[in-house]
């Protein structure tokens, strides 16, 4: 089978983890008989140095052309520190979840018993959680109207959402939650905002047609806590864009290291995948970030864009036991620490061994 991938590895340390994501990926593909076939494109700060544009034309069209785009990270402090900066790097990201219809962010939260230590929680309110959080992804705040007035010194960012926006979204949690353990929480902050109203009257207009999904409504700040509080309590979790950005990052926390989460943003045209972490510009170019979350993300890769499962497993073990050795980089073990491409080596030879 021929896999033909876009990779867009952006900033910081974008080019460094998807190096190793291409070595699992090779490696997977040369036990079980496929091919994969990667072209290059542009985005983020380094498409703005290139081109001016964080997502040129060019790139969009190699997205389209592809069957899966494998991501690594976009931003940099040059325009992170200039407020007054008219081409961001993150305009870029939000341009092609646009551009790709990608109205869908999954991101499975689940720890690793050999890293319950590294949680900031207890091993008792995290051994076990797994989750799921889907986030609705290209309409709310960050798409709506802003601006600021003419003295500069008042602001606006509208939220906006459609009917036809939620219910798609809603959709794809109650069908997620029917493989799982059907059991979906819609997280809005319906007792303030109008949009989360919709959110709920729409959710409990479709629960009724899954009616054997427990399906329980929270505000955002009590999900926020309740994270926190009894993690394995959730199942599947549906939010709307910026609840969901807050949330999943907050849940990421959970398992030891932002380093180690995957996340597949799925919708109308291809699926992008991507670890939830940014492009941790301090590390860029030193060989110590974390490659677990973009390799993982590669798993999710094969198996739905390629519907590939057994290649996924693979992946996965693999990585389960190089946790389970320690041979992880410096967020995880500092004292015995090993470079990001030796992470990326280890889980290539591991899998043409093991595999």
């Amino acid at each position: 089978m021929k896999l033909n991938i876009a990779v867009l590895a952006g900033d910081g340390i974008g080019p460094e983890i998807i190096d190793q994501a291409k070595k699992v990926v090779d490696a997977v593909c040369e036990k079980k008989g496929h091919e994969a076939i990667y072209t290059e494109a542009l985005t983020g700060a380094a498409a703005i140095d290139a081109v001016g544009d964080p997502y040129p034309e060019e790139t969009h069209k190699v997205c389209m052309d592809a069957d899966a785009v494998l991501f690594g990270a976009i931003g940099h402090p040059k325009f992170d520190n200039d407020p007054t900066a008219k081409v961001r790097p993150e305009q870029g990201l939000l341009r092609m979840r646009k551009q790709l219809g990608l109205y869908a962010n999954l991101r499975p939260v689940e720890t690793f018993p050999s890293l319950l230590h590294k949680s900031p929680l207890r091993k008792d309110l995290v051994e076990g959680a797994n989750f799921m959080c889907i986030r609705e992804l290209t309409g709310g705040i960050y798409f709506g109207e802003k601006g600021r007035s003419e003295d500069g010194n008042m602001a606006f960012d509208n939220c906006v959402y459609t009917r036809e926006e939620i219910e798609r979204i809603l959709k794809l949690g109650f069908e997620y939650a029917m493989k799982r353990n059907k059991k979906l929480t819609v997280v809005d902050k319906a007792n303030v905002l109008e949009t989360s109203r919709l959110w709920r009257q729409i959710a409990q207009e479709m629960a009724p047609n899954y009616p054997e999904v427990d399906t329980q409504y929270m505000f955002v700040d009590n999900a926020a806590m309740q994270l926190i509080q009894w993690p394995k309590n959730f199942d599947v979790m549906v939010t709307e864009n910026m609840f969901g950005d807050i949330l999943t990052d907050e849940a990421s926390v959970i398992t030891g290291s932002l380093g180690l989460l995957p996340s597949a943003s799925i919708g109308l045209h291809t699926s992008v995948f991507e670890p939830i972490h940014g492009s941790y510009p301090q590390a860029a170019g030193k060989n110590i970030a974390n490659p677990v979350a973009t390799v993982l993300s590669a798993a999710l890769m094969f198996e739905y864009a390629f519907e590939l499962k057994e290649e996924a497993e693979i992946i996965r073990k693999a990585v389960a036991a190089s946790l389970e050795q320690n041979f992880v980089t410096e967020d995880i073990d500092k004292e015995q620490a090993k470079k990001t491409s030796e992470v990326g080596d280890w889980l290539a030879d591991y899998i043409r061994k093991n595999g």
